[in-house]
This record gives C-alpha cells, sequence and structure tokens, in this order.
C-alpha cells in the first residue's frame, strides 16, 4: 500500500470533486484525495469559444454557495489576479466560460490534495477499506480509503443513427474547436441538435458564412430551437429545497419529470439565439453570393450513409410523418453526452443496489445504497439525475453536494447548510 488509508478517495477531477477537495482543504479530520487520468486539469477545451458564457452566476463556483468567503472562491480569484474591479464595473454576473475555467485551475493549482496522472483501473471492498488499484505511467500502485466519491463526468453520446460513419466527415461538438479549420474548408456542413452546444458551433460556422465559409444546415428533433428556461421561479427547481422534494417523490413520478424538463437544463441561452438571429438578419444585407443556410426543425435523423460525393442523411419530418434526404460534407453531432462507463467498479456490482430501471439507487446525501457487507459509503457526483432531478448538472448544486458529502463522511455538521433555498411550495402543504 503506497500510503496509509485516505478518508475520502474521489476518481476524476472535474469541477464537481475539485469543488469537494477546495472544501475538505479546511477540515482538519477528513483527509482526501482526488485522482484523476488526465496529465492537468482541462475543462471543455472543444467548446471555449472567446465569448462563450457560463450559464450560471460566477456564485456557482467551487466553494461560495456554502462558506462565501472561502479563500478557493471566484471573487478571491479576481482579487488574486487583480481584477476585481474591472468585473465589478462590466456589470455581470455571468463570468465567460474561459475565465471560468482560468478560476477552476487558479484552484487547482492550489490543492495538494490533487493527484494527476493517476488512473484507476479496479476498486474493490476488502474488510473494512476500499483498495484502489492505480497505474501511474509503467508503475501501479494501490491506495485505500474508507469512503469514495465517484466523479469521472460524462463522454460524448453519439447516436446509434450516426455511429460509423467516417472520421474525417464526422466529429462529436466536443472536438468543435479542434477540428474547426477542417470544417472551414468543407463545401457543406450540418449541425444535428439543438442544445447550448449545438448552437454555439452553428453560430460559429453562421459567422463565418457570409466571408466565404461552407454552407450551413442546423438540424434538431424538438419543435423548435428551444430557449433555455431561465425564469426566476423555474430556476428555484435546482435549489436544495427542490431536490429535497423530487428525491421523496417514488421512481416513475421522477422519470417523468425529467423528461419534461429538458429546457432547464438542455435549452439554448437567450443571449445566443438573439446572436444567431442579428449574424442571420445581417448575412442577409451582404450584396454578394454567399453559401445557402437552412435552419430545420421538427426532424429527426433515422440513418446516415457515407458516399463518394458526401454525407446522406435521412430525415423523418415528425410533423408529417414524412422522410427526406438531405446531402452535406460533414456532421457535426451535437447529441448531448452520457454517464462514462464505470470498469473499475466491476468488483463492486453485486454489492450495489440498483433500481426497477437497473440505475444505481442513490441516497438523498449522494451516497449509492449498498449491501450490508459494504461498510464504506460509495458517493457520486452528477450522476444522479434520475435521483436527484434538473439540478444533478448544475454547478449551483455543486458546492452543496460536496458539503453534504462531507458532513456524512466526518459525522457531524462541518458545514451548516441552507435550511430554505426557494420561495415556491413544491410538496403537499402539510
Amino acid at each position: 500500500m503506497s500510503t496509509a488509508p485516505y478518508d475520502v478517495i474521489a476518481i476524476g477531477c472535474g469541477p464537481f470533486n475539485l469543488g469537494l477537495a477546495a472544501l475538505a482543504g479546511g477540515v482538519d479530520d477528513v483527509r482526501v484525495a482526488v485522482l484523476d487520468s488526465r496529465p492537468e486539469f482541462t475543462w471543455h477545451r472543444g467548446l471555449m469559444f472567446d465569448d462563450a458564457m457560463l450559464q450560471v452566476s460566477f456564485l456557482a463556483d467551487l466553494v461560495s454557495l456554502v462558506e462565501p468567503a472561502h479563500p478557493l472562491s471566484f471573487l478571491s480569484y479576481l482579487r488574486d489576479n487583480d481584477r476585481l474591479y474591472q468585473f465589478y464595473v462590466r456589470e455581470k454576473f455571468h463570468p465567460t466560460r474561459r475565465e471560468y475555467e482560468a478560476y477552476l485551475r487558479w484552484c487547482a493549482a492550489q490543492l495538494d490534495s490533487l493527484r494527476f496522472g493517476h488512473h484507476v483501473s479496479d476498486v474493490s471492498w476488502r474488510g473494512s477499506l476500499f483498495q484502489l488499484t492505480v497505474e501511474r505511467g509503467d508503475a501501479t500502485e494501490t491506495f485505500a480509503a474508507r469512503h469514495l466519491v465517484v466523479g469521472v463526468g460524462t463522454e460524448p453520446a453519439v447516436p446509434a443513427a450516426l455511429a460509423g460513419l467516417p472520421e474525417e466527415r464526422f466529429l462529436h461538438s466536443a472536438e468543435y474547436l479542434f477540428r474547426r479549420d477542417d470544417l472551414l474548408r468543407a463545401g457543406r456542413v450540418t449541425v444535428v441538435g439543438s442544445g447550448q452546444s449545438g448552437a454555439e458551433c452553428a453560430l460559429d460556422l453562421l459567422r463565418a458564412n457570409p466571408a466565404g465559409g461552407p454552407a450551413v444546415s442546423w438540424l434538431t428533433r424538438t419543435p423548435s430551437f428551444a430557449p433555455l428556461d431561465y425564469s426566476k421561479l423555474v430556476l428555484e427547481m435546482t435549489t436544495p429545497s427542490y431536490v429535497d422534494y423530487f428525491h421523496a417523490l417514488d421512481e416513475p413520478a421522477r422519470d417523468k419529470l425529467v423528461k419534461e424538463q429538458w429546457r432547464h437544463y438542455k435549452g439554448i441561452s437567450s443571449d445566443t439565439l438573439d446572436d444567431i438571429h442579428d449574424v442571420l438578419y445581417q448575412r442577409d444585407l451582404g450584396a454578394a453570393p454567399v453559401a445557402p443556410v437552412e435552419l430545420q426543425c421538427g426532424v429527426a435523423v433515422t440513418s446516415a450513409v457515407a458516399r463518394a460525393d458526401g454525407i446522406e442523411l435521412t430525415l423523418l419530418h415528425t410533423d408529417s410523418g414524412k422522410t427526406f434526404q438531405h446531402l452535406t460534407d460533414a456532421v457535426v453531432a451535437a447529441t448531448g453526452y452520457r454517464n462514462r462507463l464505470l470498469p473499475f467498479l466491476t468488483s463492486l456490482d453485486d454489492q450495489i443496489r440498483r433500481d426497477a430501471s437497473g440505475r444505481w439507487l442513490i441516497n438523498r446525501n449522494h451516497s449509492v445504497e449498498t449491501t450490508d457487507e459494504l461498510t464504506g459509503r460509495l458517493f457520486v457526483a452528477n450522476a444522479d439525475l434520475h435521483s436527484h432531478g434538473v439540478a444533478a448538472p448544475d454547478l449551483g448544486i455543486g458546492a452543496i453536494r460536496n458539503a453534504t458529502i462531507l458532513n456524512a463522511v466526518a459525522g457531524r455538521e462541518v458545514f451548516r447548510l441552507p435550511k430554505s433555498t426557494a420561495f415556491t411550495n413544491f410538496a403537499i402543504p402539510g
């Protein structure tokens, strides 16, 4: 064993587990390590457009909604970089995505609990501890912990209808900026999907179109290019108060709500939609001929075939039920993300309880229900949409989730959690 047992080992270092390390840094009797296979911290590099805005306030940093005076708050980052007054004069609560990543990297540089280049290949339960097999280059080490937090994030999801297309003509939106130059040299580019990522990719291509860029098609199966529902009382559905209510519902009710509430976390920001319309309006004022542009909603891709002259998509028009063909040179799949597979937890499968749909049963404190033999707790970060609702992927719940986990591990209220977080009552009175 390489070290004495940790109280908590977190696997994966995205914003949520980075926040866990930040909050745990001030808790003397809880020893934490965060392991990540990557060589350094990065965040959404393939979609780091210069003007892309974070969709939440700067208060949704790693710590502020639990400890506003924490030294790793976003405001502390601004002060440390002598940018506090510039941010104040700017009068925008939402940082750019690029600045938020810079903040996260600033935090990571100050935390000695992070271990990059550590690939967890296996986890087992032995006696009273989790035993982790960890690969570091050519070496293998063993770590031990009383509790685990799994936060390995998501991976790009490609629907079956688009699977198997040649790599030189197809990419997921997560790779967009890495492949942008190739796309701009193509004659026709089609973006499939209309969440925020799809909108940002489409906007970038539309901006290039009047200057000799490719023809652009933007397709979505949703009935419209729907805006993110960012109204104030709807935002209360991302608060701990709503999470309490949602978690107490039975499984069919929760599943129904998640399907209905997609616009709370999969819609497009109104600013991005405004920018797209402005670009289209200005494009119409130009006198020089440009490659065509089309926006099509209510169509679903049912199949895709690579031909000598491009990629042929078969599209189903959902209102009429009719199909038609669409030819393009390259496809950008803005088709979202799915939870990563967890092969390193295979040996624990028999000790994890699941719901009727085969998903992990997750308690309100974000621990997974397990058999009695597994006395250590296995917590999850951002893999609990089915159990905790639309707040699960929201950066604004991260600090609360991590404080809840650390309170559970410590067995006491290390962090005072808010008791009232919404004006809305979600449950039956009384």
